[in-house]
């Protein structure tokens, strides 16, 4: 069976990609930075270059799962590539996200395989079609309830920290950094949802990886503002979230518009970075060396293959 490495195997995120992986087939092999909690794994620090040399031998692909991404994504991805293995990770990091695509090395590099940053990126492509260009791009979150883990909430300090707690948003063709508060708009997303108050220019990894491919100056994305609320006065989390993501794509005066339904953001991050190395290790993409997901894959085949865990409307 072939063997695909999971750094951070033991962590939320991660305890749901070994799972997807022995549920397809592969043969998981864990690594992470704590050896205690690796029994007969292969543990390995970041800044050890030469046991992260030593975990990846014989594999023959590496999801990176473990948070910050600062702080792993690149170490990580530059073992993959001394290695010669493709390498997929699940951060949702925007300075993370952008340190990885100017990676020059590496068979394959897909950052951003996860529920924030692929799974929009994917819609946006699949939904924008034929057409070469769009003026804007919107992918608005629908979710019942955000309760993040212990590694999302720091991830998210580590970017704040790294951008001096501006926002930043992606308008006019380029990343702004802003020190005024988040606009605040209704959004309808399709029933039973409804409409809802979003928080506007609610910033994820989508801004890095649509433009990162498609011809389009403005890319927004929303959040629910209960969501967004309970992601601030956030705990133990102890129930998954119900989702809707709803991605429109505008150009001139018409629009298209895709929508993902699902239950649990971190349980679905595990079949799309799955999906994208199953399609990367039989060959199924469309460039090589360091890309976004609507970029390296069919995006209406893969949002397809991602059923039952998300339905696409």
């Amino acid at each position: 069976m072939t063997s695909v490495l999971v750094y951070g195997a033991y962590g939320h995120t991660g305890r749901f990609v070994v799972a997807e992986l022995r549920e397809r087939g592969f043969t998981p092999i864990l690594s992470g930075r704590d050896a205690a909690k690796l029994p007969g794994g292969r543990p390995a620090s970041v800044d050890d270059p030469e046991a992260l040399d030593r975990a990846f031998d014989g594999v023959a692909a590496v999801i990176n799962s473990a948070g910050p991404f600062a702080v792993t994504a690149l170490p990580v991805a530059e073992a993959a590539a001394r290695a010669g293995v493709p390498y997929v990770d699940v951060a949702a990091e925007i300075e993370a996200n952008l340190d990885t695509f100017e990676l020059a090395t590496g068979p394959v590099v897909v950052p951003a395989m996860a529920f924030f940053g692929g799974l929009g990126d994917l819609l946006a492509t699949a939904a924008m079609g034929d057409w070469p260009t769009a003026d804007e791009v919107h992918v608005a979150y629908g979710l019942s309830g955000w309760n993040p883990t212990a590694g999302t909430l720091a991830a998210g300090q580590v970017s704040r920290d790294r951008r001096g707690s501006k926002r930043i948003r992606y308008a006019g063709g380029r990343l702004e950094y802003r020190d005024d508060a988040l606009p605040t708009r209704e959004w309808a997303f399709p029933g039973p949802l409804g409409t809802r108050p979003v928080f506007g220019e609610f910033s994820m990894a989508d801004i890095v990886t649509i433009p990162r491919h498609l011809r389009v100056p403005d890319v927004t994305t929303y959040m629910t503002v209960d969501a967004a609320n309970g992601l601030a006065a956030a705990g133990r989390r102890d129930a998954a979230e119900t989702f809707v993501v709803d991605v429109v794509v505008r150009s001139g005066g018409e629009e298209r518009r895709l929508t993902a339904r699902g239950e649990d953001i971190y349980a679905v991050t595990a079949p799309l970075a799955v999906e994208a190395v199953e399609r990367i290790l039989t060959g199924r993409t469309r460039v090589k060396g360091v890309a976004s997901a609507g970029e390296i894959f069919d995006a209406p085949d893969f949002l397809r293959a991602l059923a039952p865990h998300i339905t696409v409307e």
